[in-house]
């Protein structure tokens, strides 16, 4: 288990709990009372840091190394019905990018997602979540073939932002983001966008326009990174605690703003301390947003969707 900097006083109280059992076995002596004193204060801590955690805190909780990722999130919701398709028919199959047919609760939906490695090896093969164009058009092309079947789209989006290399730019990345951002608006199919992780610019905007966009709750969905941001702003990645507060990149700034439709709640300590339950309140969700979504005609669905981000961005005096 892996411990990020903030979470360094739960590690200290879990390691006292655990020397503290281990003397009560080896000298039979009865420790209970303590430690049960250790597992309240344990407990309370928990509560107090996980519960005033700030914008750079989740943040790094939604890098966190243990925690689920898109094809985690497949198989649980899916389990073997999962079919993987592939390529965009054009250049190559993008490993950045995933999707596929599956059932969730017995109805067929078209997943698509942005796939990050577990270790240096798969991070690699991955492209560390970043797409490239021929991603965008893979996923694209899966949305076109989930319309011409009456399939609702789910997406996924966990991504440090789209892939931004010479050959990427030369194969058409800006158009190929804005090709699905356009070619979303006007999809015949309910469309249910998940952020589960990072949810970094155009990368994430690429499959993240949704009837119903939901944010799980230590994610963050922003125009560009803290980092990214703190480099430009102040020429170095030290303030990048502060660039953080002031993009209001947060699930609860999100949804203050209007921009996300609900908060997806994770168990304390985030998604990775217990992913069964994290996997069933996102099952939830999405049938509850399809069920929702599949009562409107199709010409409401994709005028609503319209109308939703037409308002985005509206300012009045």
């Amino acid at each position: 288990m892996e411990y990020l900097d903030f979470e360094l006083p739960i590690k200290e109280l879990e390691d006292q709990l655990d020397k503290c059992q281990v003397i009560g076995e080896e000298s039979e002596v009865d420790v209970t009372a303590t430690c049960m004193q250790i597992q309240k204060k344990l407990e309370a801590t928990k509560k107090e840091i996980y519960k005033n955690l700030t914008a750079w805190q989740r943040v790094q909780m939604s890098r966190h190394p243990d925690r689920p990722y898109t094809l985690d999130h497949i198989k649980a919701l899916c389990g073997d019905t999962f079919l993987e398709l592939f390529g965009d028919r054009g250049v190559k199959d993008d490993k950045a990018m995933i999707g596929g047919l599956g059932k969730i609760n017995g109805q067929s939906y078209m997943l698509i997602g942005q796939q990050k490695g577990y270790n240096t090896k798969t991070r690699q093969y991955r492209n560390f979540g970043m797409a490239n164009p021929e991603g965008y058009r893979k996923a694209l092309r899966l949305m076109k073939m989930a319309e011409k079947f009456g399939i609702p789209v789910v997406t996924l989006v966990d991504t440090p932002g789209a892939y931004p290399g010479l050959e990427a730019e030369e194969r058409g990345q800006g158009e190929a983001i804005a090709r699905n951002i356009f070619e979303m608006f006007r999809l015949r199919v309910p469309i249910i966008t998940i952020i589960v992780g990072e949810g970094a610019s155009g990368g994430a905007l690429g499959i993240g326009v949704g009837d119903k966009v939901f944010m799980l709750e230590n994610t963050w969905y922003s125009v560009i990174s803290p980092e990214s941001c703190s480099s430009i702003l102040w020429r170095s990645w030290e303030f990048k605690e502060q660039a953080a507060e002031a993009l209001k990149l947060t699930a609860i700034d999100m949804k203050k703003q209007n921009l996300i439709d609900d908060i997806i709640p994770e168990p304390l300590g985030g998604a990775h301390q217990d992913r069964e339950t994290t996997f069933k309140t996102v099952e939830t969700y999405i049938t509850k947003a399809f069920i929702e979504l599949s009562k409107l005609s199709t010409e409401d669905l994709i005028a609503k969707r319209m109308d939703k981000y037409s308002k985005m961005g509206e300012y009045n005096e």
